[in-house]
């Protein structure tokens, strides 16, 4: 059995048509009991009128922000089935995307298999990011630098190329888009961690399941449609500095101090720099703009954070910015 949990901030109509993807979706193989709509304090009436005839819809309707993690852990507090399904609103299944991922996770090759994830495709069909590696401070150097375009042996992409992904395996990290997760796992790491509040919660869960023995899978005949960033592209600047934090975070909870130290050093002289630069050179005042509230925001955590985190003792709260 499978419940579906999905987490909404104003996505319009998106959410309307991924919840009848679902209904419309064969789940013949994976029954689905319920999907848990958690609405993170929507004002564009998103969240309103998701009853569906064939589906069991319950929506929380949270007065303010909680974040995405969250609301993830919220959403599977209502749900009891033998795996829960975390979707984005911005996602569309195909009529067989569940019952292939329902096939693949009754076979033993699938045992050790924690977490399953399926091929993002765009509107069009064509792909779209579907695997992460667990990032390194090499893979974050690349990405501010670019070197990761030019010399991606060297400085390997955080995300997987299509090229990459010739076929179903084992991966550091499925998107959180689309991730299929053993209910029996996802209690015994205490769900995703809260303190992340959007981004890189997944890429945690990944790896603290990792570590427990769990695997994370790519299922490259589970297909899903995803249209990517219809929330944040709401809230730019708002956004990188959600990602800023969060990717801090990750660092002083999975590498060594130094290296952590290191990651803040660079994000705050070559990555600004070269954002700053790049707006420019493209006229962009809005992105100007976006990067200067990024950072504010950015330095107010780590104003924040940083004392404790040197003291030793756990600085994160349950904010990003």
């Amino acid at each position: 059995m499978l419940d579906v949990v999905i987490v909404n901030w104003n996505t319009g109509d998106r959410l309307q048509a991924c919840l009848r993807s679902i209904e419309r979706s064969d789940r013949s193989v994976l029954p689905v009991d319920q999907v848990v709509v958690v609405d993170n304090a929507s004002h564009d009436g998103s969240a309103e009128g998701l009853e569906l005839p064939s589906l069991r819809v319950t929506t929380v309707h949270n007065r303010r922000n909680l974040g995405f993690a969250a609301a993830c852990n919220q959403g599977a507090a209502h749900c009891s089935g033998t795996y829960l399904l975390f979707l984005n609103p911005d996602t569309e299944l195909y009529p067989d995307t569940l019952r292939t991922v329902g096939e693949f996770m009754r076979t033993q090759e699938a045992a050790v298999v924690g977490i399953c994830g399926g091929r993002m495709l765009d509107e069009r069909g064509q792909p779209g990011i579907s695997c992460s590696r667990f990032p390194t401070l090499t893979s974050y150097i690349g990405t501010m630098t670019g070197l990761d375009r030019a010399l991606p042996a060297v400085f390997p992409p955080h995300h997987l190329a299509a090229a990459e992904l010739t076929g179903s395996g084992a991966v550091d990290q499925v998107i959180g888009a689309f991730s299929l997760v053993r209910r029996s796992l996802f209690d015994d790491l205490g769900g995703f961690d809260e303190r992340f509040f959007l981004y890189q919660e997944d890429v945690d869960f990944a790896l603290r399941a990792r570590r427990r023995g769990w695997l994370s899978y790519y299922l490259s005949d589970a297909r899903v449609q995803h249209i990517g960033n219809v929330s944040s592209d709401q809230i730019r600047g708002l956004r990188l500095s959600y990602s800023l934090c969060s990717r801090s975070l990750f660092a002083f909870h999975h590498w060594p101090r130094w290296k952590a130290s290191l990651l803040v050093a660079l994000t705050l002289s070559v990555e600004l720099t070269a954002r700053v630069a790049r707006a420019v050179l493209r006229g962009s005042r809005a992105e100007v703009r976006d990067t200067a509230t990024g950072y504010r925001d950015y330095l107010r955590w780590l104003l924040r954070s940083m004392p404790s985190a040197y003291r030793g003792s756990d600085p994160w709260t349950a904010s990003a910015a």
